[in-house]
């Protein structure tokens, strides 16, 4: 069995910050790239931001500048740094995971059960 733990949600003013952690635990062979999703309401999942093993990241335009992804693979441990949060941030964050459980397995993707961030004032 393969677990993300996610932590770090909550309610913030424009313009605030929030960092989101996600730790894998469980069955590990190895990690591949891990990142983070969002969905507002009545909107899709869409992809905030990934970092592979090798930390290349990706981000969305609408978050480039403001959110830092990273990783501690030591720890099977993905971060978001969100700074300068904005009202259209407001979403569930998932942590999603390229995982090989162990030997013989695919490598398959994980998610996280979200977390609530809302920037209100």
């Amino acid at each position: 069995q393969v677990h993300l733990v996610e932590s770090g949600g909550g309610l913030v003013q424009p313009g605030g910050s929030l960092r989101l952690s996600c730790a894998a635990s469980g069955s590990i062979l190895a990690i591949n790239t891990m990142g983070w999703y969002r969905q507002a309401p009545g909107k899709e999942r869409e992809l905030v931001a990934s970092i592979t093993r090798g930390s290349s990241t990706n981000y969305a335009d609408s978050v480039k500048g403001r959110f830092t992804i990273s990783r501690d693979n030591a720890k099977n441990t993905v971060y978001l740094q969100m700074n300068s949060l904005k009202p259209m941030d407001t979403a569930v964050y998932y942590c999603n995971a390229n995982i090989k459980p162990q030997p013989g397995i695919y490598w398959r993707d994980y998610w996280g059960q979200g977390t609530q961030v809302t920037v209100s004032s």
